[in-house]
């Protein structure tokens, strides 16, 4: 008998010998306590930018139909996971406002955590046995990036679940290729990885490629039960894409789709680490490393755990290393070249957290040299990894502590302050709007607020607006049109209203802009200092800021016409005190406005900055 054959009978003697009644005990507990921990701080975590979106989508099949966003098909990712959230919506009620939509939805990823970690004790248990199992679902049930990623509405939660349970539903095959029901559960494995595809399309990457390379090295059970698992996972996304043509949609599916795959190419790069506007990914990780300390040991782990799999395990093992695989080849290229955004992290987190203890328990317990080893050496190898595992599970839970006393919740907080002293309807403007995902403009929304990027003295007087929301974590990132100067200058002559300092955006601040001033409160004879710094509405003529400095110039007599270097006209000395449209130009959107100061010779005079469209800054503004 071969070393090969060997590692097979250990595996199918692993298979075959936990038993049930524990594993299902010890599985069902441990789902108990991920979904406990993930509900208890299920208002930990801020309001996410995908999760606008995705609630959004959920909303607009409440009725049936195909997913829409803002008026049009939504086809960009598939719709099992939009179709979950309406069926608990139906179970649960609909929610009129949209924060009150993402708790709920919150409320059903906590659930679909809780099966995840029980599958993940199931698969474990099955490849191995149920020590291992558990400690893969403790790391699961207190790692703080996924119990972040299932504390949010994002699609990679669902999506895992569906990748887990096919290969729960696989696995079997191996130990039992001939069972007169191999077939039927081929099928039905297909049809769970099927709706991991239809959640997201990564998960054909962690289902379809992992299994066709099984295929072809022969570590899986018979080709055929393979190809038909393969085979039915294909037909499943089929029948959708028919589904979509048969509707007439068939172009819209496929712009989506096309620009998806340039997007995870890299070709398109408008989100994520490498856009023109993010955060550079070693930033990151050092600004959330006293929180995800354990997830990135975990992560450094998984690869020679990894290699241990394939090389020492036997086909369920290797089956599931395949998996790690292509998840690790999949956020490797997005590292290098795609679109890298942390929440994919999970799909290669939670594989993770599933061989690392089934590998280690193969290390130190299934060698056939250490068998022979003293009672005393095997007794110190068990501390130690008791040792370790202890440490990384307090570690984890005094983060899980942290975030639970001190709760990430500013945009909850942010919308009841407004509700209670922000008029309703009233425009605000949104600092970051436009590159973080409008983040603040759907929330707002959704309770009866205009928002938009309304940045410019003209644009702010067109539409009226008061207020001025700034996610300074945002704009401080790149995630901002704006420049934390111009933001700066933006807020320079409101006030704060309301401040919340969080994980998620820094310090999330409303600000209110004073009210500005006609033409009109400008009498003849008022003082220009009086009117230092204020601004002015020239009723749609244009607005300008008024700066006051000494003009040393204009003391002489025979002094020409003194002006700025940016062509604004300065007053002259001694004339009396008056507001005149000096040179408007409607074509190219100027206006310079001239406040000349009284006779006094010490008076100053005033200068009125030109205003223009295509220059966005405080002191030289649009119109």
């Amino acid at each position: 008998m071969t070393a090969t054959n060997v590692r097979d009978v250990t595996a199918r003697i692993y298979l075959k010998g936990v038993p049930a009644r524990a594993t299902g005990v010890s599985a069902a507990a441990i789902g108990v306590l991920t979904v406990l921990i993930r509900l208890a701080m299920r208002r930990s975590f801020d309001l996410f930018g995908d999760e606008v979106i995705y609630v959004d989508l959920g909303r607009s099949v409440f009725s049936g139909g195909f997913p829409q966003y803002r008026g049009f098909k939504f086809f960009l990712h598939g719709p099992a996971f939009f179709y979950l959230e309406t069926g608990w919506a139906h179970i649960l009620g609909t929610q009129h406002a949209l924060m009150s939509w993402i708790y709920q939805m919150r409320v059903l990823n906590a659930l679909l955590a809780a099966v995840t970690a029980m599958v993940i004790v199931l698969l474990a248990a099955r490849a191995d046995s149920l020590r291992p199992a558990v400690v893969a679902g403790l790391l699961f049930a207190f790692e703080p990036f996924c119990i972040r990623q299932n504390g949010r509405v994002m699609l990679e939660t669902s999506m895992m679940m569906w990748v887990l349970l096919g290969y729960l539903v696989f696995i079997p095959l191996i130990e039992n290729p001939s069972s007169p029901r191999g077939r039927l559960r081929a099928v039905a494995a297909g049809l769970l990885f099927g709706l991991a595809a239809l959640t997201k399309d990564e998960g054909a990457l962690l289902t379809v490629i992992p299994l066709a390379a099984a295929a072809a090295l022969r570590w899986g059970p018979r080709r055929t039960l393979t190809l038909l698992t393969i085979g039915t996972t294909v037909a499943t996304y089929a029948m959708y894409v028919a589904l979509i043509a048969a509707n007439g949609y068939a172009s819209a599916f496929w712009l989506d789709k096309t620009t998806g795959v340039r997007r995870l190419l890299g070709l398109i790069q408008v989100t994520g680490f490498h856009s023109s506007n993010g955060i550079s990914l070693p930033a990151r990780l050092l600004a959330e490393g006293s929180y995800f300390s354990t997830t990135y040991l975990i992560l450094i782990l998984a690869v020679p755990a990894t290699v241990i799999m394939i090389r020492s395990g036997g086909a369920a093992l290797r089956l599931l290393g395949l998996m790690y695989c292509a998840a690790a080849l999949a956020l490797g290229y997005a590292v290098v070249l795609g679109t890298l955004e942390e929440q994919e992290l999970y799909l290669l987190l939670v594989p993770s957290v599933l061989i690392i203890p089934v590998a280690a328990r193969r290390l130190l317990c299934t060698s056939a040299s250490r068998r022979h080893r003293g009672t005393t050496r095997r007794r110190w190898e068990a501390v130690t990894a008791a040792v370790v595992l202890g440490l990384g599970l307090s570690v984890n839970l005094a983060t899980c502590t942290q975030w639970l006393f001190q709760p990430d919740d500013g945009f909850t907080r942010l919308l009841s302050y407004m509700t209670a002293h922000v008029p309703p309807s009233a425009p605000i403007t949104d600092a970051a709007m436009g590159l973080s995902g409008d983040v603040g403009a759907n929330a707002l929304a959704d309770y009866g607020y205009h928002v938009g990027f309304w940045v410019t003295p003209a644009a702010r007087s067109r539409y009226h607006v008061r207020y001025v929301l700034v996610p300074w974590a945002e704009v401080s990132q790149g995630y901002s049109y704006l420049s934390p100067s111009q933001v700066r200058r933006l807020i320079r002559p409101g006030s704060l209203l309301f401040s919340f300092r969080g994980r998620t955006y820094g310090d999330l601040a409303l600000y209110a802009l004073p009210a500005r001033l006609p033409l009109r409160a400008l009498a003849p004879g008022r003082p220009a200092d009086s009117i230092a710094g204020t601004w002015l509405n020239t009723d749609g003529a244009g607005v300008a800021r008024l700066i006051v400095f000494q003009d040393d110039v204009g003391n002489r007599p025979d002094a020409p016409e003194p002006t700025d270097s940016d062509g604004s006209v300065l007053a002259t000395l001694g004339e009396a005190v008056d507001v005149v449209a000096a040179d408007q130009d409607v074509a190219h959107g100027s206006i310079a406005v001239i406040v000349v100061a009284g006779a006094d010779p010490e008076a100053r005079a005033v200068k009125v900055v030109i205003l223009n469209f295509y220059v966005i800054d405080w002191e030289v503004s649009q119109c």
